[in-house]
């Protein structure tokens, strides 16, 4: 293994490209140059802080890197190559070792800094290790101690370096992220409910596309500022979004929403369930089958067997029972988009896609597969179809609305929109808004013919209205 490959797995390392600084963040910091210290706790080779000595005149950079620039990182290796990056801005060897230092910072946080006169601007692009890789593999398991005591429910290094910078209370501060720190579930809730008390966001710059040579990990640019009052309120920041095109967007961060953006799907899912909501059960398993064995055909494809450009297609035998339960489901799910367009995460019908009427899995079961769903109480084939039609309209709508905020980012490609996966817990909350088993007749009439006429708006306030359970608790 070569060892950039070895320092991304031990270290969690992913170098910045001097250019993202330069792009996003030094115009950012230009006009302030000498009103901070700046650091860096986790430098790599110092191209998010050395950069700023551009702006400085030579005759008096080696005085302001005394006083304003210090580099840090866990790494000899990095600290040398930092230390050889200093000296192509003219900083002497030996100058830029005293403020260039090897040192663990989330174990021993450089607290002599905070006493030097100038308060200290941290930008930084951290490690990014989760708990659950650190546990798995010999050479992290070293940070686990890491993550004990006061830090124990953190899940990743990147978090540790944002809690170290609240508990020193440093008032401004850059890092470059994985994006799932803002739209991630429960990976990220216990450090935005922690660090959101005492900070917001100024600006932040999200990517969905790649800035790291080694990495496809989705990531943002948060510009953090110190609240004058720690309290856990609503505020919003200007986001810009990269992919295939730039666009800027307002957003809107809600404690009671875990501080995720794109709220408006988890408020719609969370207060308006039916009131009599469908049941959902995932996946045809083998192990059914086999519970079920019988002499009646059942035509399927293996979701465990993909060969070439199609799932292989196969014949299983069960009982009575369960031959009128596989083909009394016509529907599967899509939890990701496919390259094109027009073949989005949704409903389908199986028959329709993959001309079977059953998706195996004949191994492990995987989120990103399709997945038969089987749907309780049992709805004829035509309110199945409308149950496709109703979810399939409201993902869509909420994708338009919140620019698709609430679902993760995929896969980067190349191609003219950005794949999304739809979670198993987000698509069971949309099924249960279907409020068709407590409609009269005159309300089902109305629900067909907003969901036939494509009536986007309105068909979500005439589910809010029949569903109007608005004292449910988002937090739940």
């Amino acid at each position: 293994m070569d060892s950039s490959k070895l320092n991304r797995r031990t270290y969690g390392e992913h170098l910045t490209p001097i250019n993202i600084f330069n792009e996003f963040i030094l115009p950012e910091i230009k006009n302030i140059l000498y009103d901070y210290i700046w650091i860096d706790l986790f430098a790599g080779y110092g191209n998010l802080i050395l950069p700023i000595l551009d702006l400085i005149p030579q005759t008096e950079r080696v005085e302001y890197f005394q006083k304003h620039i210090f580099l840090f990182d866990i790494q000899k290796e990095s600290i040398e190559q930092a230390i050889e990056n200093a000296a192509i801005y003219g900083i002497p060897k030996q100058i830029a070792e005293q403020n260039i230092i090897q040192r663990d910072t989330i174990k021993d946080y450089p607290q002599f800094l905070l006493n030097s006169g100038l308060p200290v601007y941290h930008i930084t692009n951290p490690p990014y290790l989760y708990l659950g890789y650190i546990a798995k593999h010999q050479e992290t398991r070293k940070y686990l101690e890491y993550f004990a005591g006061e830090n124990e429910g953190y899940q990743d290094l990147y978090q540790l370096g944002l809690k170290n910078d609240l508990k020193h209370n440093l008032s401004k501060m850059i890092y470059i992220i994985p994006s799932n720190f803002l739209f991630g579930y429960t990976s990220s809730n216990k450090i935005k409910y922690d660090f959101f008390k005492y900070y917001s966001i100024n600006k932040a710059v999200i990517f969905e596309k790649e800035i790291f040579e080694y990495t496809g990990t989705n990531v943002a640019i948060c510009f953090f500022e110190r609240k004058q009052e720690p309290k856990h309120e609503v505020f919003s920041f200007e986001g810009i979004k990269i992919n295939n095109e730039t666009h800027k967007r307002n957003y809107v961060l809600d404690p009671k929403n875990h501080y995720r953006p794109g709220n408006e799907f988890d408020l719609f899912v969370n207060n308006f369930r039916a009131k009599k909501p469908l049941e959902i059960k995932y996946y045809l398993e083998m192990e059914d089958v086999n519970k079920n064995e019988g002499d009646n055909e059942v035509d399927v494809i293996d979701a465990n067997d993909y060969k070439g450009r199609g799932y292989e297609k196969k014949k299983i035998y069960v009982n009575n029972k369960f031959h009128k339960k596989i083909k009394s489901n016509i529907l599967f799910v899509r939890t990701v988009d496919k390259y094109k367009m027009g073949e989005r995460a949704g409903l389908y019908i199986t028959k329709d896609i993959f001309g079977v009427d059953g998706v195996l899995v004949s191994k492990s079961t995987h989120r990103t597969h399709p997945i038969h769903i089987f749907i309780k109480p049992i709805l004829s084939k035509k309110n199945q179809k409308l149950l496709k039609d109703y979810f399939n309209l409201m993902l869509e709508y909420f994708r338009e609305t919140t620019d698709s905020e609430f679902l993760t980012t995929y896969k980067y490609s190349h191609n003219e929109y950005t794949r999304k996966y739809v979670g198993l817990l987000q698509i069971k909350k949309l099924i249960k808004t279907f409020p068709l088993l407590n409609l009269s007749n005159d309300e089902r009439a109305i629900f067909i013919d907003l969901i036939k006429t494509r009536n986007t708006e309105e068909l979500k306030n005439f589910v809010k209205n029949v569903n109007n359970n608005i004292n449910l608790n988002i937090l739940d």
